[in-house]
């Protein structure tokens, strides 16, 4: 991902864009601030004279995640329980275990189509790095032997996790932004900040309504054009939306576009008949992990899984650029590019 600078209207952040945010000049209570982080743009607003000091506790908290949960440089928490894959347990941080733990219950929920034992399979094709290419048959049979959430075996007592197969590893990217997402929003609110948004790559969360008591306009990106205009707008006071998308992250190879999530039961990039998923929920880390499972899952099998979850809404756009909303969010959606139409 490429740090790009904010704008006032139209801005677009790799999924989910921020529409409409236009304030007063002489309003010194906006503060703004971004920084490169979790392999994304994470950028905030807030308002208020409780705003500078609680914005630098969230890039603070969200370096502190970063470090911890990373896999892709050394001295990682994470890095510590795949290096032990097959040895021996390893204890970790609170953040860490919660994480994880979710991470698990959404593997368990999704009968392992969200999987966090991926990481040998992210390795392998490691899409979005200069590195990347497409797999021999037999190494991405070889790597999906090392891949089952059932192989992860947590002590809450103890704090530890253990993968019981070596050459096992997990990866939290489908889930660990949503939590940086979360904690950001608690500090802001621990702060008294009362109106504010943060956003983390396609983690967008919003604390209040803008400083005029008007909604926050959010764009949902055109997951057929690459990060530029947004194909429908999403008003929101305080809930948080996340888009995944096979449209972001891909390789291409003989003409062939190979996007970045995987399927684990497959090793391969999932084939689905979804173009995107929006998750509109209370609680980011539940959005981010629902957003890649229901673009794995398919249309009809992430609305049936979202008719079980209370308080979590969904925009599935389909490869015929049918855009199909569950009920709570209807009214809330407004299409502004004539090329799609919602269901009925």
């Amino acid at each position: 991902m490429r740090k790009t600078a904010w704008l006032a209207v139209g801005l677009v952040l790799t999924a989910v864009a921020v529409v409409g945010l236009v304030f007063r000049a002489s309003d010194a209570r906006l503060v703004e601030r971004d920084e490169f982080l979790m392999g994304t743009l994470v950028q905030a607003k807030a308002f208020g004279r409780f705003a500078p000091g609680a914005l630098e506790e969230v890039f603070a908290r969200l370096r502190e995640i970063e470090a911890r949960m990373t896999i892709n440089a050394p001295g990682s928490e994470l890095g510590a329980v795949s290096d032990n894959a097959g040895k021996s347990p390893v204890t970790v941080s609170p953040d860490t275990f919660l994480v994880v733990k979710k991470a698990i219950d959404y593997a368990t929920l999704t009968g392992g189509r969200f999987d966090p034992t991926i990481a040998p399979l992210v390795s392998l094709w490691h899409i979005g790095f200069p590195d990347a290419r497409v797999p021999a048959p037999s190494e991405i049979a070889g790597a999906l032997e090392r891949v089952s959430y059932r192989n992860v075996l947590l002590d809450p007592a103890k704090s530890t996790i253990y993968l019981t197969e070596k050459g096992m590893g997990l990866d939290l990217g489908a889930i660990a932004k949503g939590f940086a997402v979360d904690e950001a929003i608690a500090i802001l609110r621990k702060h008294r900040v009362t109106s504010a948004l943060v956003s983390l790559g396609g983690n967008v969360s919003s604390l209040g309504a803008k400083a005029d008591g008007k909604p926050w306009r959010v764009g949902i990106q055109d997951p057929l054009d690459t990060r530029g205009p947004y194909m429908a707008i999403v008003e929101t006071t305080g809930d948080t939306l996340v888009t995944s998308g096979g449209y972001e992250r891909f390789l291409e190879v003989d003409g062939k576009r190979y996007h970045h999530i995987l399927d684990p039961d497959t090793g391969y990039p999932t084939e689905s008949d979804l173009l995107s998923t929006t998750i509109v929920a209370g609680a980011s880390i539940d959005a981010d992990a629902l957003s890649t499972s229901t673009f794995i899952l398919g249309r009809e099998k992430a609305l049936h899984l979202l008719e079980d979850l209370p308080g979590t809404e969904a925009i599935l756009i389909d490869k015929d650029r049918v855009v199909w909303v569950t009920s709570g969010l209807k009214k809330r959606l407004q299409i502004v590019d004539s090329s799609y139409t919602m269901a009925p």
